[in-house]
């Protein structure tokens, strides 16, 4: 994927984007069990996820697999810090990527959120995607209490250039994982947004985990 940036990137991250993401959400949620030790398309400086179940801390799979694509341009700037005050998350944010299998990465961490880095970074045109676990072996994760944030409610991002940019919630709303609209959610153009993407809904492990998604929408403001 390029630099959203970049002329024409914007076009090429609407088709791509549907073919990375068809299920892309469920990385955090919907998963299956699976080999640990599958090869990855990302390159070891760009990303420090892993795919795991969240609550066991087990190797998973996301369920649907999309489409390998072509190594993205590195983007000009990177997120690396994520703030929520209204939730008290103030978190490291790595690079996520993609496998060779086409699953993609979530944080290896569950005190770290991910941005999804086959898109663009947040605060460019275009839609940015965070993720994170809501919960981990030991409690409580990065984005237990996102469904708890409400519309006017302020997010931060540092980027490495030194700059912050803010969003402000446009809205929180949870998705079946049948249901899950990852085309709205990933492939997003025009204005700067950004998605915050956790686990919601019932767990059920004989069904893979977490039943649902959150997602909060929030877009560029001052």
């Amino acid at each position: 994927m390029t630099d959203a940036g970049t002329p024409g990137a914007g076009s090429r991250l609407g088709w791509r984007a549907l073919a990375l993401v068809l299920a892309v959400a469920a990385a955090v949620c919907l998963v299956m069990w699976g080999s640990s030790d599958r090869g990855s398309t990302s390159d070891p400086s760009e990303t420090s996820g892993e795919q795991t179940s969240p609550g066991t801390g087990t190797p998973a799979v996301v369920a649907a697999v999309v489409a390998p694509t072509t190594p993205p341009v590195r983007p000009a700037v990177r997120p690396l810090a994520l703030r929520i005050p209204a939730i008290g998350v103030a978190a490291h944010v790595v690079r996520l990527g993609q496998h060779q299998d086409g699953t993609v990465e979530v944080p290896g961490n569950p005190a770290e959120a991910g941005w999804f880095r086959l898109g663009p970074p947040p605060g460019t045109a275009g839609t940015s995607v965070i993720l994170g676990h809501v919960d981990s072996m030991s409690g409580p994760a990065v984005f237990y209490r996102l469904k708890e944030l409400a519309p006017g409610d302020l997010i931060a991002v540092r980027l490495d250039d030194g700059i912050t940019v803010r969003f402000r919630v446009h809205s929180v709303r949870t998705y079946a994982n049948a249901d899950f609209p990852a085309t709205k959610v990933y492939g997003g153009q025009g204005r700067s947004q950004l998605n915050l993407v956790t686990c919601g809904g019932a767990y059920d492990a004989s069904r893979g985990g977490y039943q649902s998604n959150v997602v909060v929408n929030s877009r560029r403001t001052g």
